[in-house]
């Protein structure tokens, strides 16, 4: 069993420390002044240009401005816009730089050039996929009700008369967002985990026992589930229609504390009878987190709402497979002793491990370097 439990932390290890925001830009295109802006974030830039040229850890305005023409030259070669089938010449303008929810982005405006701007248009999406693939590009069209993500799979859009009132390309593509992000949010799934690790089990004075009915563990992930979904539901709805706002600062290291406490009641159990509460609490604090995607889009009102349903739908489609992965194996291991005295144990510790190292980064700004 120890070796499991290695096994586990080496696991739970091998997830990124900061894993919780993934790679994202910001593009916006309008056609009728002949003008784009992208923001990109400049720890993706520093990946891939090397901005930080001291080393020290932090990007100045100094170094990003003296590898300006970089920059643009880098971005704008992995763009491609065309109006009538020609294409435009994207022509560098001011660089600057603003914040997002996740740190400082650096704006590069540019100008199109089109032999023909009737359209319609298309734009050719691929900055980045060569070094992630899980980067997304958060595409606006000014005067259209379509946002778009581009990925390595959907690097293009067409916009023609027709394409542009449809709600049913940006649902689906929200909805693939939303899939997307709930199963590379690691702390997310870590806390959805440390939620059913104890399904199968009921607790009492003598500790964790099996509750011997596989419809009583049912009943009890879903209040647990359901909970956790109305939850972050709420707060990401609010939080991405600027209802709410807090430091993504705060909100990250309280994710990271909610998978903490969460893994911890596993092996200390204070709420043993009412984890759906406990879902329910910190689940408000998630759904911050998880709209962090669509909170800097800026898209027109109409758009955002479908974007919002969109990808929350996905949201709930991906927790609800891994729910159905996890689920029955944690109920089937529950019924042999093993599974609650050393299993649930060791496996909630190793969580609570990386959590802590996860609130410890994102609450002090720092990258530990343990992994």
């Amino acid at each position: 069993m120890k070796n499991w439990a290695v096994f586990c932390l080496c696991l739970c290890c091998c997830a990124p420390a900061m894993a919780h925001k993934a790679s994202d830009s910001y593009l916006s295109l309008d056609s009728a002044h002949r003008q784009g802006r992208w923001d990109i974030a400049l720890r993706d830039l520093d990946y891939a240009l090397g901005l930080d040229a001291n080393g020290d850890g932090a990007i100045t305005w100094g170094e990003l401005r003296d590898l300006g023409d970089a920059v643009f030259a880098y971005a704008l070669q992995r763009l491609t816009v065309a109006s009538a089938g020609q294409p435009c010449a994207l022509q560098p303008g001011a660089l600057q730089v603003d914040s997002h929810s996740d740190g400082n982005y650096a704006v590069l405006n540019f100008a199109l050039a089109c032999p023909d701007p009737a359209g319609p248009w298309s734009v050719d999406y691929r900055l980045f996929f060569d070094l992630d693939a899980q980067h997304r590009g958060l595409f606006s069209w000014a005067g259209s009700d379509r946002p778009a993500v581009f990925g390595p799979d959907a690097h293009r859009i067409d916009f023609d008369r027709a394409s542009q009132t449809g709600i049913w390309p940006v649902l689906a593509s929200f909805a693939g967002e939303g899939m997307r992000h709930i199963l590379i949010g690691y702390d997310h799934l870590l806390f959805l985990l440390s939620l059913l690790l104890p399904a199968g089990l009921a607790w009492d004075r003598t500790g964790w026992r099996a509750v011997g009915s596989w419809r009583t563990a049912a009943w009890d992930a879903a209040a647990v589930v359901t909970a956790f979904t109305l939850a972050h539901s709420l707060t990401l709805s609010l939080t991405a229609l600027h209802v709410i706002a807090l430091p993504a600062r705060w909100v990250e290291s309280a994710i990271a504390a909610s998978v903490a406490l969460a893994a911890l009641n596993n092996i200390y159990p204070l709420l043993s009878r009412r984890r759906a509460w406990l879902a329910f609490g910190f689940g408000l604090i998630h759904g911050m987190g998880i709209a962090s995607v669509l909170l800097d889009m800026g898209s027109a009102r109409g758009s955002q709402l479908v974007a919002l349903l969109g990808f929350n739908l996905g949201v709930e489609a991906g927790q609800l497979a891994a729910v159905a992965a996890v689920l029955p194996l944690v109920v089937y291991a529950g019924r042999f002793a093993v599974y609650s005295q050393s299993a649930l144990r060791w496996g909630s510790a190793a969580i609570a491990a990386l959590a802590c190292v996860w609130l410890a980064e994102r609450s002090l700004e720092i990258s530990l370097p343990i992994f």
